[in-house]
């Protein structure tokens, strides 16, 4: 199994607000580790709430000594994130208040997808003619999904849609989803809504189950969303079970 990420900036974008990691190998008691993070604030404030998140996890799960399962490590790094992430933005409010952003962590082991989700990021898992979203998305427009006010086609393109309900950076207790799922498809996808507004589900199976390369995968998910318009930043992690 490996895994290989991209961010790009898009097409109209000045800054990019998402971050991605990646480590094949173990980060701390976790044998590895992927992540996504878009994120939200004044100048910079994006940037820099997606780019600490990630930062605050990692020194989390190195520094992590204790005996807990994968799942509870992952859903307390976030928490740790986030208090930290609250503590800069009340301490440089002129620069940093305000700031946010999502967070979707995963982690592979022993057959198994532990995943820890904030936000409208998303993980998908994928193999021939299949994609299915694992996370759900913490945002207005599900809401009313849920509600049966609108179907998901009406929310792809509702003018709501990138207004989430759940950020790290936003209260001082947030709630986090904890996923245990199993790992029986080929492909994982770990993705920002810059990547999913643009391309459908079948368009983003089609480009993984091309004959390209791992990284060449990510590229062209990438490289298809910018010319679709490439409105927003666009980050994607693929992992492949089957590469070594």
């Amino acid at each position: 199994m490996r895994g290989f990420g991209k961010s790009d900036i898009g097409r109209a974008r000045d800054l990019n607000e998402d971050s991605v990691f990646v480590s094949n190998t173990s980060v701390g008691k976790l044998p590895n580790l992927y992540i996504v993070a878009d994120g939200m604030g004044g100048y910079k404030g994006g940037e820099v709430a997606s780019s600490s998140a990630i930062s605050y996890f990692c020194e989390y799960a190195r520094n992590y000594q204790g005996e807990d399962d994968i799942l509870d490590i992952i859903i307390e790094g976030v928490r740790y994130a986030n208090r930290l992430i609250i503590r800069d933005a009340r301490n440089d409010a002129e620069r940093l208040g305000g700031m946010g952003t999502t967070f979707t962590a995963l982690v592979v082991n022993d057959g198994k997808l532990y995943i820890a989700h904030v936000g409208d990021s998303r993980l998908y898992v994928v193999d021939r003619n299949y994609v299915r979203q694992v996370t759900t998305d913490h945002s207005y427009v599900m809401e009313l999904v849920k509600a049966g006010k609108l179907t998901k086609e009406e929310a792809r393109n509702h003018p709501d849609r990138n207004c989430i309900t759940r950020a790290l950076g936003v209260e001082d207790n947030v709630l986090v989803d904890g996923i245990v799922n199993n790992f029986e498809n080929r492909f994982v996808i770990l993705c920002t809504d810059g990547l999913t507004n643009m391309l459908r589900d079948e368009e983003i199976e089609g480009i993984i189950y091309s004959e390209w390369e791992l990284e060449k995968k990510a590229y062209r998910l990438i490289d298809e969303a910018n010319s679709r318009g490439g409105y927003d930043n666009i980050s994607a992690i693929v992992i492949d079970r089957e590469v070594g």
